[in-house]
């Protein structure tokens, strides 16, 4: 397999090398990325934060209406966990926009992170809700500190997977690099090595970091296609003016070479395509080969328990024939001693004789 792997990379021109190598100079996503808002995040710390010190300070907050403060700290609990719903949908699509980006490592990082605060703030609310419920009877602690804690420890948690959220935008924000779903295009081009077995160790990986490419390249040409629109509407100003050809011409060139980028663009989907396939064969023969050894590993193991068997066996035989000539052995000693004592009581017989 892996020379007819070796015998299909050679047969591959340069040219259609090249055409890959080429790509990480021709991403016009790469100079046109936005960078993520960090408003909305720093809104939501500081809606735990009030969130905190209102369970923290509900007892003088509250003073008036002590009776009440449980049912309102759940009500806030309740609250809280709606803003965090709203929230959560929010940072999912700003997590979606960076994988569009091409850049695969973050939104694989933050697509986890967002939606922690959520299950944070659901297992709050039915700790929360148990305690309303069963009212444990604790010495040290009162029903309306039970929540507080509770109200705390969700806050705390909250903002701490937030931060971390924040930090991950703000090092998107600051990056100066090409998108790094790029790199999944060199996979299954580059030639066999000692690591081959490493390329398509995890088929699923690999087939979601093709098909986070496939979107790049799906962004890259709308965004082409919205060039080429504008381009379009500027060359028909300038043909419907008479202030002469030259930005006539530098306009017809710059839409040639978008055109042409689209052409490229559009080609390099149709190849990923076939080299998604292509490692989708790959990974289904190694799961194949998988199951061969596997079968061949159970016959193996048969074989051994069935020697193990026969040994166990020729054991037992073994023991049973030494416990045999133990006896015979015991049964010799006592004929010659019996021999012997004949031959001492013939001894003085003859001697009288």
């Amino acid at each position: 397999m892996s020379a007819e792997r070796h015998a299909s990379s050679s047969l591959t021109s340069p040219e259609d090398n090249a055409m890959f190598l080429d790509i990480l100079h021709e991403a016009p996503l790469f100079g046109h990325r936005k960078s993520r808002s960090l408003f909305g995040s720093i809104l939501y710390v500081f809606v735990l934060t009030g969130y905190g010190v209102l369970a923290a300070g509900a007892p003088w907050i509250f003073q008036p209406i002590k009776r009440l403060i449980p049912p309102l700290l759940c009500s806030c609990d309740v609250i809280l966990l709606v803003v965090t719903g709203m929230f959560q949908q929010y940072f999912v699509y700003q997590v979606q926009k960076i994988r569009l980006q091409g850049y695969y490592s973050f939104s694989q990082k933050l697509k986890h992170i967002v939606r922690l605060p959520f299950a944070i703030t659901a297992y709050g609310t039915a700790a929360m809700l148990l305690v309303m419920v069963w009212r444990p009877h604790i010495s040290i602690l009162s029903i309306s500190t039970l929540l507080r804690i509770i109200m705390l420890i969700e806050a705390i948690c909250a903002a701490s997977f937030m931060s971390v959220y924040i930090g991950y935008v703000h090092q998107y924000n600051s990056l100066n690099s090409q998108p790094d779903v790029l790199k999944s295009l060199y996979s299954p081009l580059q030639p066999s090595s000692s690591l081959e077995g490493l390329r398509y160790h995890d088929g699923g990986r690999l087939s979601d970091q093709h098909m986070a490419l496939l979107q790049y390249q799906r962004e890259n040409l709308h965004f082409l296609s919205e060039e080429i629109l504008r381009l379009q509407e500027c060359l028909s100003k300038y043909e419907r003016t008479d202030d002469g050809s030259t930005p006539q011409v530098d306009l017809a060139h710059l839409l040639a070479a978008r055109d042409q980028e689209l052409r490229t663009l559009s080609a390099e989907v149709n190849q990923q395509l076939s080299e998604l396939r292509l490692a989708r064969s790959l990974i289904a023969e190694r799961e194949l080969e998988v199951q061969r050894v596997r079968n061949t590993n159970d016959q193996y193991v048969e074989e051994n328990e069935r020697l193990r068997a026969i040994l166990g066996e020729w054991s037992t035989r073994a023991a049973k024939l030494e416990r045999a000539l133990e006896m015979e052995r015991m049964s010799n000693l006592d004929l010659q001693k019996k021999i012997s004592t004949l031959r001492n009581q013939n001894v003085p017989a003859e001697s009288n004789e």
